[in-house]
C-alpha cells in the first residue's frame, strides 16, 4: 500500500471548471482530442491570457471562448499539429482584441472630457526578484489573502489543476453547489479588489507563501493520483508543479519549507515510470520495480532536503516531515527493507504538527509494516467511526488490505468492493474490483 497525499480531504482541495462538452455532431476523434488538450493546456492558456487582461475571471472566459472556436473549427478542418499552441494563440488574439477595444473606448471618453481612470495594464514588475513565469504569477494571484484559504485552493486548482467542480467538491468532501459558489465568489473578489497579476515582493510574497506551497502540492497530487478520469497519472500536472516549486526555491532561497516541498516532489516524481504497467494500470508501491525509479530526481530530492535542513530555524515543518518520509522510501532497496519504524515515527510527528485524518490513515499503513496489521487496524477502525473519511475510498481500501493480512478474507473483499464504489478514477476502481474478486483479497 503506497502512502497517499496528506492534504485533502479535510483541507483545501482541487478545483476546476467544467469545459464545454464537445457537441454530438463533432467527429469523435476531434472531440476527444479537444477534451484532452483543453484539460491539459487550460492552465497555460488562462495564465497567458491573464497576463494580458489582468483579470482572472475574464481570462478564464476567453479561454472558454477559444475552446468554443476549436469546437467549431477542428471537426471541420482537422486537429492542428500543435493543439495547445492553437488554443493559446486563439485566446491571446481575443484577449488583445478586448484590450484594444477597451483602449479605443477609453480614448473616445477622454476626447469628450470624461475620466475613465487607469485603463492600461499595469507595468510589468522589473525588480531583481521578478520571475517571468505566467503560471507562477497565476498561483500567487489566486492565493491572494483577500480570499479564504478554501477559496484560494479551489480557484487555483480549478485554473491550474484542470479539475471539474464535481471533482473539487469530492476532494473537499463538500457539496458541489457550495464549491461552485466559492469559485465564482473568489473570481469576483479578485476583480472587485483589482488584485494585480504578479509575483509580489517582500512581505506580500511571504504572506501568500503558505497558500502557494499548498496549491502547488495539491496540483502535484492530482497529477500523481488523479481524482477521476480514465488515467491514474497526469504527468503534465506533476511536471508543472515541480517546475513551479523549483522556481520558487530560486525566488525564496532562505525559506526551508520551499526547499522541503521541492524535495518531496522530486522524490515522489522519481517513481513515476514504475507506478503504472504497460497497460496503464496502477502498480502499488510494494510491487514496483525500483530499478525504474529515476535516480537523478532522487539525488535532486536529497540536495533539496539538505537545503531545507540548512535553512531551518526550528522544528521541521510539514513538508520537511513528508520529504523525510519520501526519502526513507527512496533510500530503500525493497519494500520490505524500508525503515517503516522511522516512517511511522515521522507520521506521528506530522500528526502533531498538522493533524489530519489522512495523516492518521497513512500512519496506520506505516504502523502495519512496522508493528503488524492488528495495531494498524485499531487506528483505521477509529477513523472509520468518525465522519471525516466516510466517503474517502482509501479508508476501506487500507482496511481491506489489513483484513487480508489478518486472514479475514471475506471481510477484506467487502472492503475492497466498497472502496471501488467510492473511487472515481477508472484505473483505481478496476484495481480495487480485482482485489475484491481475487482468490486472496
Amino acid at each position: 500500500m503506497e502512502p497517499q497525499p496528506t492534504a485533502p480531504p479535510g483541507g483545501p482541495a482541487p478545483s476546476a471548471g467544467p469545459a464545454p462538452s464537445p457537441g454530438s455532431a463533432a467527429p469523435a476523434g476531434a472531440a476527444h482530442a479537444l477534451e484532452t488538450v483543453f484539460r491539459l493546456e487550460s492552465p497555460r492558456v488562462v495564465a497567458a491570457v491573464a497576463r494580458i487582461v489582468r483579470v482572472v475571471g475574464i481570462a478564464e472566459e476567453i479561454a472558454q471562448d477559444a475552446l468554443v472556436a476549436a469546437l467549431e473549427q477542428w471537426p471541420r478542418d482537422g486537429v492542428p499539429d500543435n493543439p495547445g499552441a492553437w488554443l493559446t494563440a486563439t485566446a491571446r488574439h481575443r484577449a488583445v482584441d478586448l484590450v484594444r477595444r477597451r483602449e479605443r473606448y477609453a480614448r473616445k471618453l477622454a476626447e469628450i472630457g470624461r475620466d475613465l481612470g487607469t485603463v492600461a495594464p499595469p507595468a510589468e514588475p522589473t525588480g531583481p526578484d521578478d520571475i517571468d513565469d505566467d503560471l507562477l504569477r497565476l498561483v500567487f494571484t489566486t492565493c491572494h489573502p483577500v480570499l479564504s484559504a478554501e477559496a484560494r485552493a479551489a480557484l487555483t486548482l480549478r485554473l491550474l489543476g484542470g479539475l471539474t467542480t464535481a471533482e473539487i467538491a469530492r476532494a473537499f468532501l463538500a457539496p458541489e453547489p457550495t464549491v461552485a459558489q466559492r469559485i465564482v465568489r473568489a473570481k469576483r473578489t479578485l476583480a472587485a479588489r483589482n488584485v494585480a497579476f504578479e509575483v509580489p515582493c517582500g512581505p506580500d510574497r511571504a504572506e501568500r507563501l503558505g497558500s502557494v506551497l499548498e496549491v502547488i502540492y495539491l496540483i502535484f497530487n492530482e497529477g500523481y493520483a488523479a481524482t477521476a478520469g480514465d488515467d491514474w497519472l497526469r504527468p503534465g500536472l506533476c511536471e508543472d508543479a515541480l517546475r513551479l516549486a523549483r522556481l520558487l526555491g530560486g525566488l525564496m532561497p532562505k525559506e526551508p519549507e520551499v526547499h522541503a516541498l521541492t524535495a518531496l516532489l522530486e522524490f515522489q516524481a522519481s517513481r513515476t515510470a514504475a507506478r503504472t504497467g504497460t497497460d496503464g494500470a496502477p502498480v502499488l508501491l510494494k510491487d514496483q520495480d525500483r530499478r525504474r525509479w529515476n535516480r537523478m530526481l532522487i539525488a535532486r530530492g536529497v540536495d533539496a532536503l539538505a537545503r531545507a535542513d540548512a535553512t531551518s530555524r526550528g522544528a521541521p515543518g510539514p513538508y520537511a516531515l513528508q520529504a523525510a518520509i519520501a526519502a526513507c522510501h527512496a533510500h530503500a532497496y525493497s519494500y520490505e527493507e524500508t525503515d517503516w519504524a522511522r516512517i511511522a515515527a515521522l507520521y506521528g510527528a506530522l500528526a502533531v504538527r498538522s493533524p489530519s485524518p489522512v495523516v492518521e490513515l497513512n500512519r496506520a499503513v506505516a504502523v502495519s509494516m512496522a508493528s503488524g496489521p492488528a495495531p494498524a487496524l485499531a487506528i483505521v477502525d477509529a477513523l472509520a467511526a468518525g465522519p471525516a473519511l466516510r466517503d474517502y475510498h482509501l479508508l476501506p481500501s487500507v482496511r481491506g488490505d489489513l483484513l487480508a493480512r489478518l486472514g479475514r478474507t471475506e471481510e477484506a473483499r467487502a472492503e475492497f468492493a466498497r472502496a471501488a464504489t467510492l473511487a472515481r478514477n477508472t484505473r483505481e476502481r478496476a484495481l480495487l474490483l480485482r482485489r475484491a474478486a481475487g482468490p486472496e483479497a
